[in-house]
Parts: structure tokens; sequence; C-alpha cells
């Protein structure tokens, strides 16, 4: 592996930290006490951050974050955070949600679904649905635009913002403006090239992803529903425009790409962004790993390409220029 040196000692340090699972760690609970000790990154101050619950069977809670950026009605995102499908929450991917809104202008929507092992497939899915659904009935009191909704995750999240999609076009509705899935689990049975080259010593191993769909799947079978493993859809035609991430060390990486392919063969606009020398996780952590920057800011003008009308000039590190916007500048964070 050709990692420079610096990125080498983060994912040591990273994979020190993280959970022996399937290992020495089988626990949901202690997996999760264990990943809570972590340090996750931070993200830039927001307008307004609040909580709130979507009521329903379940309620599902989420955290809404209003940027200093953007005008009025923004576009809204969608986000649904990694941890296959077991471990994070809303607080673990905080940093990435402020990232988002900062970058885009757009009112980022962070949804609490439903975990493994305690809340098996499909309930992450359907509260994934449940969730973009409201965003979209609700938009007008989020201070956003309904025909400006974005769905995007990380790893188990870019699954749920997959499939998310898959339902909004089977079911016809809500429409979803663009998605973006970075590091994707598209395919849970994978045998592509990259779970075995990245099987071990990339942060993400083999044993973690086994453990973790283990977890989710109340049966093996379940591995090959389109709800689950959204590469195996028959057609995956009339699906809004996507990016998909990939890192070139990451088991994932070959799936999320097939993925991509497959839009594109369909006709749907689909582009790859694959961060060479980095490794599953990797999104967010610029302050740590300063080759995350490009990356982040690719998936921010895709999102601002796609979503922001009279979209502001980029400045010349990438970033959105910014102006005043009309929320009160605090950064309030409520409870949970």
């Amino acid at each position: 592996m050709a990692l420079d040196r610096s990125t080498a000692l983060v994912l040591k340090l990273m994979t020190a930290a993280y959970p022996d699972l399937g290992r020495t760690v089988t626990e949901a609970s202690e997996a999760r006490r264990l990943h809570a000790l972590a340090r996750f990154p931070e993200g830039p101050p927001m307008a307004g951050v609040r909580e709130h619950t979507i009521a329903g069977s379940p309620d599902i809670p989420v955290r809404i974050y209003h940027p200093h950026t953007g005008r009025s009605p923004r576009p809204v995102l969608v986000y649904f955070h990694g941890g296959g499908f077991v471990l994070c929450g809303l607080d673990s991917h905080d940093g990435i949600c402020r990232l988002l809104a900062d970058g885009t202008g757009a009112v980022v929507v962070s949804v609490d679904y439903r975990r493994a092992p305690e809340h098996r497939f499909p309930a992450a899915v359907d509260d994934a649905y449940a969730a973009v659904r409201w965003v979209h009935r609700q938009a007008a009191e989020l201070g956003a635009d309904p025909a400006r909704v974005a769905v995007a995750g990380d790893s188990a999240g870019g699954n749920l913002a997959a499939v998310a999609c898959l339902l909004a076009r089977e079911r016809g509705t809500p429409p979803i403006a663009f998605q973006l899935l970075i590091y994707p689990v598209t395919d849970i049975m994978s045998t592509l090239p990259s779970r075995r080259e990245n099987a071990d010593g990339c942060f993400l191993t083999a044993t973690h992803l086994r453990w973790f769909h283990e977890q989710y799947l109340t049966s093996p079978e379940e591995a090959a529903h389109p709800h689950a493993s959204p590469l195996r859809a028959p057609s995956l035609a009339d699906l809004p425009p996507a990016l998909v991430v990939t890192a070139e060390y990451d088991p994932l990486r070959d799936e999320g790409e097939a993925y991509a392919a497959r839009l594109a063969a369909a006709g749907v606009p689909a582009a790859v962004h694959r961060a060479d020398g980095l490794f599953h996780g990797f999104f967010g952590m610029s302050a740590m790993l300063p080759a995350a920057r490009a990356t982040e800011h690719a998936a921010c003008a895709a999102l601002r390409a796609a979503l922001v009308r009279d979209a502001p000039a980029v400045g010349e590190d990438g970033g959105p220029e910014r102006w005043e916007a009309s929320l009160p500048a605090s950064d309030v964070r409520g409870t949970a």
C-alpha cells in the first residue's frame, strides 16, 4: 500500500481507536460504547442548528442545519450517516453535515434512523424513505425549496441514500434532484476485486463488513434484495443524477464505481470521484488529512451545480463565497 507518511499515521491511529468488530468485540452495545470514545471531526459554525422529531410509527429524530451561506429558499439535503447500519449517529456526523451545509448553502437534515441489530433490514430503509418524504412535504417550513431536495450519505448511509432514490422512483414520490453517495455499500454480496485487495489494513476490513452484515440482515437471502444491495436492482433508469465518491484503499471502492457505471449505462448522469491514496472514512477529515479537501470541495461543487440557483462564485480555494443570511448568526444546539 502506497500511502504517504502522514496518511499512514492517521490510518494507524484510526485503526487503533476503532472497535475490533467481529473478533474481540461482537456485541453491538459494546461496539457503540467503544466507538463513542472517539473524537469526531468538527465543522464550521452554522446560523442555526436544531433538533426535531419526525412524528410517526416510529418517530425519527433529525438534526437540522441552517448555514450562513445561501439564499432562501435554500435547497435541502437529507443526510444519512454511515456506521455499518449499527454504529454512529447525529453526533458522529455533525461535522460532515456542517461541512456540506456551509459548502453548498443548503439546509441539511441529518437522520437518526433505526440501527441494527435491534432493528434489522428494512427498518433503516423505511426510516430513510419516510425522512425524505417528510423533508419534501415540510420544505417550506424548513426555509427550503421542495423542488431542490437531494440525498446524501456515507458508507451504510450511502446505501440508504441510493435506496431512498429507488423507492422514490418506485412509488412516484418525492422528487429527488441529486444523490451524493460517499463510498457507499451497494452490494452486500460483492465479490469485486477491491473486497479482496483491501480486505485488511485499510481501516474498514472484510471482518468488519461481515459483522455489520450479520447485524443488519435477518437472513443471508435478504442480501440479494435491491433495497439491501441497490447494485442488484434490475434497472437503474430514471434515477436522480449522482456523484459517487470512492477511495483507492477501500474494500467498497469497486461496488461504488460499478453503481455509477450502471447508472450511466441506464442514462442517468453519474460521475465518480476516486480519492487516490485515501481510505474508507476519510470524508470530513481534511483537518487531519489534507488530501481529503479536494474531495470535499468536489462533493460541494457537485451539489451546488445541481441544486443552487444563481450559485455564488467559487473562491480560489474551491469554497463558495459567502453572503449574509437572514437567519440569526448563532449556533443553537437543542437537546435530542
